[in-house]
């Protein structure tokens, strides 16, 4: 039997991007080999250093690039250097995360938000309202929304500015879907989020995810405000098994349910569409004021690789070897500035790589 072959599209970016991503990559092509697969990594321009060198922050060669492989590994973009840049639809954040996934037609967003045992004094809050750690799967719809719609615009004279937040059924229908389909592997229990009290687009959600809901019985489906969700993950974080909503809501909302684990450093994320190819990047962002130094947190990049195992090379075991070498990493006490505690002694960003390759081993 011929040995099966992956392409990997990597895109560090900019910042500490090409800091995690690296380790990304050692970790990836560790734990292929274990299960005998070979994986070749073909690197591409994105962002601010992508604008620098072509003018665009997406070049059509990365693009292409995308189209043709299996997965996508993504560091991050932008940075204050590239914050004026005209028109804005050119800075890396909007000209290049944001079409990436829509000419992919990647719309869901996958974000777990998994607090481990070892690290939950990493966490903001008390130690009681944590218990055994938390496990939130956060589901955001990705391509549409206030992101997306049309107009957008700021007036000549600089007072007035249009956003437009335009949902269509079928967009909601599918992400609801998505969601269903995660808490069947989960704890069977979904929160739809909404800001049904007021928006016209928010009512037509809860009433689509209420439809699709008769077609899963065997998942609990409750509905909430997200200013209530905002606020319940922080008073009650363990109500909460998967969390489904729009764009905007599940931006910030992920975030937040990030930082309940202690470090935005610790949190993968997966976009995925129809199809086995997604785009996996850690949630941290760019972080340029730590960039270079050796000390960003590699471990969310990590994790994002191993969600690349599980749903675009469909490596269920290697995406679980991946994982538990992380846990064990940090079991052992190891542990990068952002999730230190008193009396740690925190390792640098190569050294944590290493530690997980170690483990897999």
């Amino acid at each position: 039997m011929s040995e099966m072959v992956k392409t990997i599209a990597v895109l560090p970016g900019d910042g500490i991007g090409p800091e995690v991503v690296e380790q990304a990559v050692q970790v990836l092509n560790a734990v292929a080999r274990r299960h005998g697969v070979t994986v070749l990594f073909e690197e591409g321009l994105v962002g601010g250093i992508a604008y620098d060198e072509t003018g665009h922050p997406l070049p059509p060669e990365t693009l292409a690039l995308c189209r043709h492989a299996d997965a996508i590994l993504f560091g991050a973009v932008g940075g204050p250097k590239w914050d004026r840049i005209e028109p804005p639809t050119m800075r890396p954040e909007l000209g290049a995360l944001l079409p990436l996934r829509k000419e992919l037609s990647l719309y869901a967003n996958l974000r777990p938000a998994r607090l481990y045992p070892a690290l939950a004094d990493a966490s903001p809050l008390k130690n009681a309202l944590l218990g055994e750690g938390l496990d939130i799967l956060v589901v955001r719809e990705l391509t549409g929304g206030i992101y997306f719609g049309t107009p957008k615009e700021r007036t000549e004279d600089g007072h007035r500015a249009i956003d437009t937040c335009i949902y269509f059924s079928e967009e909601i229908e599918r992400i609801a879907r998505v969601g269903f389909e995660a808490a069947l592997r989960r704890q069977r229990r979904i929160c739809s989020v909404d800001k049904a009290n007021v928006m016209e687009t928010s009512r037509l959600w809860r009433d689509i995810v209420t439809h699709v809901a008769a077609d899963y019985p065997q998942v609990e489906l409750t509905h909430m405000l997200v200013d209530n969700c905002a606020m319940q993950l922080i008073r009650n974080p363990r109500q909460f098994d998967v969390i489904v909503t729009e764009n905007m809501f599940g931006d910030i909302l992920s975030d937040e349910a990030a930082m309940l684990t202690g470090s935005l450093g610790m949190l993968p994320s997966a976009s995925l569409g129809n199809g086995s190819r997604g785009l996996y990047e850690p949630v941290h962002g760019s972080a340029p004021d730590i960039a270079g130094k050796d000390i960003a947190n590699p471990l969310a990049a990590i994790l994002s690789a191993a969600m690349l195992l599980r749903y675009s090379l469909d490596m269920e075991e290697a995406a679980l070897d991946v994982e538990r070498a992380v846990e064990h990493a940090i079991e052992a006490g190891y542990r990068t500035a952002d999730i230190a505690g008193p009396g740690d002694t925190p390792i640098g960003t190569r050294e944590m790589g290493e530690r997980v390759i170690e483990r897999l081993r």
